[in-house]
């Protein structure tokens, strides 16, 4: 008689580890989607938060106490050379970053007579800035203005920013 010696796994095993693999990536995917999420949006609170340093930097030492209307704006230097007031990743009016579309603007129009900034910037006197979720990036929208504010409304709301007012809510 004939000892077998087959050294290896049987199909029964390899079923259960893959059953075993399957129930831990079910649990771990919708923490993970939910962590790129946050992470998202915090990149967001983050890009507002920039723009409000920058426009704070600008007005104080570019354009006599008034803001700038666009991204580009705020990333042309005052000087060649020079860095701008705000990091070339947000180079441009309508930049998508971390899955949110970011822009900058004004509701008050340019300063009738004010000189243009030390830039060349036409000069406003005040600014709103969003940041939009694009898709399934975030589950909320963000703006700011010139009061310094992030605001917040659940992705696909209306955030009515106005260079001083804004439907959304404050964040915590």
């Amino acid at each position: 008689m004939r000892i077998r010696d087959n050294k290896g796994f049987t199909l029964i095993e390899l079923l259960i580890v893959v059953a075993i693999i399957g129930i831990i990536a079910a649990i771990a995917i919708p923490g993970l989607l939910r962590a790129r999420q946050s992470g998202a949006e915090a990149s967001a609170i983050g890009s507002m938060s920039a723009i409000n340093k920058a426009e704070a930097s600008f007005a104080a030492t570019c354009a006599n106490n008034l803001y700038a209307n666009s991204l580009i704006d705020l990333v042309t230097p005052p000087v060649a050379g020079a860095p701008g007031y705000i990091s070339p990743d947000l180079n441009a009016n309508g930049v998508v970053k971390s899955g949110y579309t970011v822009t900058v603007g004004s509701t008050t129009g340019a300063v009738a007579g004010a000189p243009a900034a030390c830039n060349g910037a036409t000069v406003y006197g005040g600014y709103w800035a969003t940041a939009i979720a694009v898709g399934s990036a975030g589950s909320r929208d963000f703006g700011s203005n010139n009061t310094g504010t992030i605001y917040q409304v659940p992705a696909g709301g209306a955030l009515g920013m106005t260079d001083s007012t804004s439907a959304g809510t404050p964040i915590q």
